[in-house]
C-alpha cells in the first residue's frame, strides 16, 4: 500500500505573506486557519509552512533563534495547535519546514558557543584557527555573496556560514549538537505535526579537512542565477559530501518511529546526489532538486531529461515543483512577464499535476499569479540588498495573496503590508477566480481532482515518448489505468504522429485529431 505522500499535492504556505488577521502587515497563523475552507477547496493534501519559529528574520525565518517556540509576529503556541487541529479536521496534514544546518546568531546555543573555546557548546558549531596571516581557512563561498567565514573577536576564530554571517553553521559531527537537532524533529512530531521539509538537506556536513572547493571551468559558469557563488565553484567540500547520508537516516529513523509521517528535503545543489540522500530504505523519503525551479526555457528536452535521471534512481520517489518562496514564479520564469498569462499557467499547471512524484503546490500559483514588481526602497530580501539592480532578489515571489479585488491590500490584510501588494495581482484575486468557471483556480482544482480520480497520475510509472524542439509526450501507467499526456510547451503549432484511441480527460488551448496525426495550438495539450 502506498504512503499518503506518494502523489499528494504539498501546499505550500509562506505564512508572512498569506493572510494578516491583526494589521500589523505580516501574514500569522490565525490568517492561515481562517483560509483553510479554501487550501481544502483545492483537493490538496497537505500543507507545507514555511518556518514559523523565532527569528531575528534576517533571513525571514530561516534563521531560526529558537527550534521550539513560535515566532510572535506569527502568532502563539496556542494558535499554532488550534492550526494544527482545524487544518486535520479538514483532511489536510500539516509540514513543517525546519532548518537544521544552521541556526540565527542569536540561537543561545550559538551565544554560548562564541563565549569561549571551552564551554558544553564550543564545538556546536564550526570554528577554526585563521592561517598564519591572518585570513580564512580556505576559499569556502557564501551562497548569498563573500566569504563563507566570518571572524569573531570573542574566541578569535573563524566560523562558518555558508549563508548569511547571520547564519552560524551548526556542527552535526558533534553528537550533541546532532542530537539536539534530532530533539527538535520530535518535539514538534510530538505535538502532531505530520512531516518536515528539510532546508539544504544536503549540507548537514562539511570536509572536516577543510579543504578547497574546486572550480567550476570558465566556459561552464553562467550568470542567470542570483547568487554568484554556485557559478564559481563545485560545492562538493563545504557541503554534498557522501557522508550526509549520516544525518539523513538518522532524520529517516526520527520520523518513522512515529506513524505515518513524512520527510522530504531540498538539494539545491549536486543534483547527482538526490538517489544518495533519498531512497525507499534510506535518507529521506523524497527530495526535489532546483533542475525545474530554475529553468525558464520551458523547453520539453529538460522535463525529459530530468525524468530519465530519476526513472534510473533504484526506489526512489519523485517530488516535483514548479515554483517557490526562492525564485521567479513559474509564470514569470517561462514567459519572461510580470503579467498575467493564464493560458501559459494552466498549461505549467497541467504538466505539473500530470507529472510523477508528490507535488509541491506555492501559494498563489493555482491562481496563476506572476512576479510582484519590487522597487529598491521596497526590498526585504538580503539577496536583493546584495544585488540590486542586477537582480531583485526573492521578494517578488513572496508579495501577498490577493484574495479580494476592491479590498485594501487586495483583502491580506488591513496595515500596510510588509511587501508591496503587486498591482496586476488584484484582477487575480481568489474571490474574483471563484466567480469565473473559467479561472486558473477553477482549472486547478479540475486538474487536482482529475489526478486524484486516477491512479495512473496519482501514482503510476512515467514513460517519456517524445521530446523535440515543441512535443513533450509522455505515458503515465497504472495497473490497467493508462493515460497519455501530450504537450505543445512551443509558442507556435505543432502536429505530430498520433493514433492512439480514448476520450480526452482534459484540453488546454486548442487540440485536434486529424487522421494519424494529433494538431495542438501554441502552448497547448491534450492528456487522453
Amino acid at each position: 500500500m502506498s504512503a499518503w505522500w506518494q502523489g499528494a499535492v504539498v501546499y505550500q504556505i509562506y505564512p508572512r505573506s498569506f493572510s494578516d488577521t491583526n494589521g500589523d502587515g505580516i501574514g500569522d497563523l490565525k490568517g492561515i486557519e481562517s483560509k483553510l475552507d479554501y487550501v481544502a477547496s483545492l483537493g490538496v493534501d497537505a500543507i507545507w509552512l514555511s518556518p514559523v519559529h523565532p527569528s531575528p528574520n534576517r533571513d525571514f525565518g530561516y534563521d531560526v533563534a529558537n527550534f521550539n517556540g513560535v515566532e510572535p509576529t506569527l502568532g502563539t503556541m496556542a494558535d499554532f495547535e488550534r492550526l494544527i487541529a482545524e487544518a486535520h479536521k479538514r483532511g489536510l496534514k500539516v509540514i513543517l519546514d525546519e532548518v537544521l544546518a544552521h541556526t540565527s546568531d542569536q540561537h543561545a546555543w550559538f551565544l554560548e558557543s562564541l563565549s569561549s573555546r571551552d564551554n558544553a557548546k564550543a564545538d556546536w558549531y564550526v570554528w577554526v584557527d585563521p592561517r598564519e596571516d591572518g585570513t580564512a581557512p580556505n576559499n569556502w563561498l557564501s551562497v548569498f555573496g563573500g566569504p563563507a567565514w566570518s571572524y569573531h573577536p570573542v574566541r578569535r576564530q573563524y566560523y562558518f556560514h555558508k549563508f548569511l554571517k547571520s547564519q552560524p553553521k551548526l556542527n552535526l559531527r558533534n553528537p550533541d549538537a546532532l542530537a539536539a537537532a534530532l530533539d527538535v524533529l520530535k518535539f514538534w512530531l510530538d505535538r502532531s505535526v505530520d512531516g518536515f521539509r528539510l532546508d539544504v538537506a544536503n549540507s548537514y556536513f562539511h570536509d572536516d579537512q577543510l579543504r578547497d572547493n574546486p572550480a567550476v571551468p570558465m566556459a561552464e559558469r553562467t550568470n542567470h542565477h542570483w547568487a554568484h557563488a554556485p557559478n564559481l565553484q563545485h560545492r562538493t567540500r563545504d557541503s554534498n559530501l557522501p557522508e550526509n547520508r549520516e544525518v539523513l537516516d538518522k532524520i529517516r529513523a526520527v520520523v518513522d518511529a512515529y506513524d505515518n509521517r513524512f520527510v522530504f528535503g531540498e538539494f539545491s545543489e549536486e543534483p547527482s546526489l538526490l538517489g544518495h540522500f533519498a531512497g525507499r530504505d534510506h535518507g529521506l523519503h523524497t527530495g526535489y532538486t532546483f533542475t525545474f525551479l530554475e529553468d525558464r526555457s520551458f523547453k520539453p528536452a529538460v522535463f525529459a531529461k530530468h525524468y530519465e535521471f530519476l526513472n534510473a534512481i533504484e526506489g526512489l520517489w519523485p517530488c516535483v515543483t514548479f515554483s517557490n518562496h526562492d525564485v521567479p514564479r513559474a509564470v514569470t520564469r517561462y514567459g519572461r512577464t510580470m503579467e498575467a498569462d493564464p493560458a501559459l499557467a494552466k498549461l505549467a499547471l497541467t504538466l505539473l499535476m500530470t507529472l510523477k512524484g508528490t507535488v509541491l503546490l506555492y501559494q498563489g500559483e493555482e491562481l496563476g499569479l506572476p512576479d510582484g514588481p519590487i522597487e529598491r526602497h521596497q526590498i526585504r530580501d538580503p539577496v536583493g540588498e546584495l544585488y540590486f539592480p542586477y537582480a531583485k532578489g526573492r521578494d517578488p515571489c513572496r508579495t501577498p495573496m490577493p484574495w479580494v479585488q476592491g479590498k485594501p491590500n487586495v483583502g491580506f490584510g488591513y496595515g500596510e503590508p510588509w511587501l508591496p501588494v503587486a498591482p496586476m495581482h488584484a484582477a487575480l484575486a481568489a474571490v474574483t477566480q471563484e466567480r469565473d468557471v473559467a479561472s486558473t483556480l477553477q482549472f486547478a482544482r479540475k486538474l487536482i481532482a482529475l489526478r486524484k480520480k486516477h491512479p495512473a497520475l496519482a501514482l503510476g510509472d512515467i514513460k517519456v515518448t517524445g521530446a523535440t524542439d515543441q512535443i513533450l509526450a509522455f505515458e503515465r501507467i497504472g495497473g490497467s489505468d493508462h493515460i497519455t499526456c501530450v504537450f505543445n510547451l512551443s509558442k507556435s503549432e505543432a502536429t505530430v504522429p498520433f493514433d492512439k484511441a480514448g476520450e480526452a480527460l482534459l484540453t488546454v488551448g486548442s487540440a485536434a485529431r486529424a487522421g494519424g496525426s494529433l494538431i495542438l495550438g501554441p502552448r497547448s495539450a491534450i492528456i487522453i
